[in-house]
């Protein structure tokens, strides 16, 4: 799966766990900043993890919501569970 791939479903992730910010999470990049870009709470980051876990079969084993700044610090974190 590639970077891009990864980010489509993110993308898909991010409007599904708050439909609130469609705009925001149709328009990030890796850049994007979960918290200020993107508007996502402790809530937010939790929803989405459990999103992420179902989507890509992953676990998120020893990482704390601090962990991750930006969304291409999730998407690293996800390349690296799928290798």
């Amino acid at each position: 799966m590639t970077r891009n791939e990864i980010i489509e479903k993110l993308r898909d992730i991010l409007i599904t766990t708050d439909d609130r910010n469609r705009a925001a999470a149709a328009a990030c990049t890796e850049q994007s900043k979960l918290d200020s870009d993107l508007g996502l709470s402790s809530v937010g980051m939790l929803y989405m993890v459990i999103a992420i876990e179902e989507e890509f079969r992953i676990r998120f084993e020893n990482v704390g919501a601090t962990d991750f700044r930006t969304l291409g610090d999730v998407v690293d974190y996800i390349e690296a569970k799928l290798k």
